[in-house]
């Protein structure tokens, strides 16, 4: 993908940290700490920190983003064969998150997860990664406690299986009864940047605002990797839209 912006003459610009915003009647000025960019439009893409970067321009949302680490393992190579396809439990229409299910990758590795677990701190790949500023955006939000007392059994359920691989593994027999504990090995972890209602409701669609020069997207939920591309035609569509509407 960077092959191919920089194919079609766009530029990518690393090390740069947004500063501020200022949306004009005839163009979009970004601050950052190496130069300032103008431009007619501009597009928050900027995912577990897209509603900071809302904050920063000024645009007024109800949702705040909330990270949960989803932790995966992998089957051992001599146990791949069991998994043919993609096997997914039924899902809690009542709970965001899918379970532990199995997916087999291109490469014929299989991963198993993952569980979801609340990250204090945005970037928190790691169960020991931990950022004051992150926890308390999270614990001094109310939508957080009205997601937490309706959901605390299913949280404390979660949590256990992060800490407990036997724990974890239970929950994979009700799937696959053959996998034992040895079967499984550590794998990656992903952060999921899901947005979060004042009123405890987490956003299960996507979510994008619209500024005067500006698109900001503060939810996509699972296909934003697989459906990356579609999405991004979308966003061009509404931004063709605004444009046209100027």
């Amino acid at each position: 993908m960077a092959e191919i912006i920089q194919e079609k003459g766009g530029q990518i610009l690393l090390h740069h940290k947004v500063e501020s915003f200022t949306e004009k009647n005839d163009e979009a000025i970004i601050d950052t700490n190496q130069n300032t960019i103008k431009t007619s439009f501009y597009i928050n893409c900027a995912g577990l920190h897209s509603d900071r970067i809302a904050k920063l321009a000024n645009i007024q949302t109800d949702v705040k983003i909330v990270s949960f680490r989803g932790e995966y393992y992998q089957l051992k190579p001599e146990k791949r064969y069991l998994v043919k396809n993609l096997i997914y439990p039924v899902p809690n229409p009542n709970f965001p998150f899918l379970g532990v299910h199995f997916t087999r990758m291109i490469d014929g590795t299989v991963d198993v997860g993952p569980n979801a677990v609340l990250s204090f701190k945005r970037e928190g790949y790691l169960k020991t990664d931990f950022s004051f500023r992150d926890a308390k955006d999270v614990l001094f939000f109310k939508g957080f406690w009205k997601l937490a007392s309706r959901y605390a059994k299913e949280g404390i359920e979660e949590m256990a299986r992060s800490f407990s691989k036997r724990q974890f593994v239970k929950n994979v027999q009700k799937l696959m009864p053959d996998i034992e504990e040895d079967d499984l090995i550590p794998g990656p972890s992903g952060v999921r940047a899901q947005a979060l209602k004042e009123d405890g409701t987490l956003v299960d669609d996507f979510y994008i605002v619209h500024g005067r020069r500006s698109i900001h997207v503060l939810n996509a939920p699972s296909p934003a990797a697989t459906a990356s591309l579609e999405i991004g035609k979308e966003i061009v569509r509404r931004l063709e839209e605004c444009r046209l509407a100027m």
